[in-house]
């Protein structure tokens, strides 16, 4: 059974920011609801509550809604209009499509003097002779009746032959309810029906009716319900034949029913449907030839970059919002960094296969280092490497001078070239 519950109604609260206690509107339409609570509770400033195409049976737990204009409980399973007195300002309720056949049941909504809209249409009520002129004169409060408006002379009309139309509905009531009893019977001898040939089907199954299957049918009573709930689930094309093709009265129970039926058979073939889990395959970080490999199976966006100046790389990580710090594991090595990530087979693995041996370790390795009580320094055979000493491409100019005011063109050493034309002029200030 469907109930309606505090996550269900936050769900259904986005537009008020998940706050129930001053929701003014909530639609809770093909939940599959099958008990209406807790919204005079949660709820109490509801002005709009729309809850068309469940399976209530009942109207309850809304007499406190004191603010509730609107209320929509069409394609339900309501027999009876009751519980809605203390609804002071409800203006419209729509009932379209129930199973209201207590058509007397209205005369409680004469305590709900704002009432402006009913709707009634698709009720085995809406068959009886007489049915609009005993709505018209029972609530005098209405102005419109299954979207038709009530005219003045309408009312008068029904108001002068309320006492006959009222007797003649009265009778039709009492057909109707019995009516209703044998068709209550009726449901549950199909009911039963239908429980018994599926124990048979499953006691088939089970290898129950062999006269030698008495002992295991002993022993396997404590397991018995689970095993026919897995068996019920199974799909049978017969039984789905029969349950489709066998003639029944659109009625609250049938109703039921059927949907009860539809969502077994939905839950059998997600059960047959499902995949079997298969173990993933962890992927291969390192080669057989010890070669690390760049692996991002999260696939979160990241950047490592090489700071030469300050001689150290640096991982810029994008990880998931609001994710605690405890839920990241890094490992730093010499030749590659991984990091795990909530502690699933999360990892990143960025890979530097070749490294200067001008390049130190960094901090965190230094770290990594201490903690484990020896140095492991990064050892590279020359022979197998050789990098280019950019240290002495460019040489340093000696400097004599001791900073931009002491230094004296005289105390640089150039070699000035000597020009035949060149004549020293002292008159004229130096260009440097």
């Amino acid at each position: 059974m469907v109930r309606i519950t505090e996550d269900l109604v936050r769900r259904r609260a986005e537009h008020n920011n998940c706050e129930i206690f001053s929701l003014e509107e909530i639609s809770l339409h093909q939940q599959e609801i099958e008990k209406l609570e807790y919204l005079d509770k949660w709820c109490r400033d509801l002005k709009i509550l729309y809850l068309q195409n469940n399976l209530i049976p009942k109207i309850e737990n809304v007499g406190k809604l004191k603010k509730l204009e609107y209320l929509n409980l069409a394609l339900n399973n309501i027999e009876k209009i009751e519980n809605l007195e203390g609804c002071e300002d409800l203006k419209k309720l729509d009932l379209t499509a129930n199973f209201i056949g207590e058509l007397s049941s209205i005369e409680t909504l004469k305590y709900n003097i704002h009432l402006k809209e009913l709707f009634l249409v698709g009720n085995p009520c809406t068959e009886f002779q007489g049915y609009r002129q005993f709505v018209v004169a029972t609530l005098h409060q209405l102005k419109y009746l299954d979207s038709k408006e009530i005219e003045r002379s309408e009312r008068i009309q029904a108001l002068q032959n309320y006492p006959e139309v009222k007797q003649k509905i009265k009778e039709q009531e009492q057909s109707y309810l019995l009516k209703r009893a044998k068709e209550k019977e009726e449901a549950q001898r199909r009911m039963h029906e239908r429980k018994d040939r599926k124990e048979k089907q499953v006691e088939a199954k089970l290898g129950f009716d062999s006269p030698g299957s008495l002992q295991d049918k002993e022993n396997h009573q404590s397991e018995g319900e689970t095993e026919k709930e897995t068996w019920r689930t199974v799909e049978d094309d017969e039984e789905d034949r029969r349950f489709w093709e066998e003639p029944t009265p659109y009625t609250p129970e049938s109703r039921l029913e059927t949907h009860r039926y539809i969502e077994e058979k939905r839950k059998a073939k997600d059960n047959i449907r499902e995949p079997k889990k298969r173990e993933k395959l962890l992927p291969t970080l390192v080669t057989a030839e010890e070669k690390v490999l760049n692996v991002n199976m999260p696939k979160l966006h990241f950047s490592l970059k090489d700071d030469e100046e300050n001689n150290q790389f640096i991982l810029d990580l994008s990880v998931y919002r609001h994710l605690d710090t405890s839920l990241l594991d890094v490992d730093v090595q010499t030749t590659y960094i991984r990091v795990l990530v909530k502690g699933k087979a999360k990892e990143i693995i960025l890979a530097k296969q070749k490294l200067s041996t001008s390049i130190k370790p960094s901090d965190t390795m230094q770290k990594n280092a201490r903690r484990s009580g020896q140095v492991e320094k990064l050892e590279v055979d020359p022979s197998k490497y050789s990098f280019p000493d950019v240290t002495k491409i460019i040489q340093e100019k000696e400097r004599i001078g001791q900073g931009p005011i002491r230094l004296q063109a005289e105390k640089i050493s150039e070699t000035k070239k000597n020009y035949i034309d060149f004549e020293d002029n002292e008159d004229v200030p130096p260009l440097i």
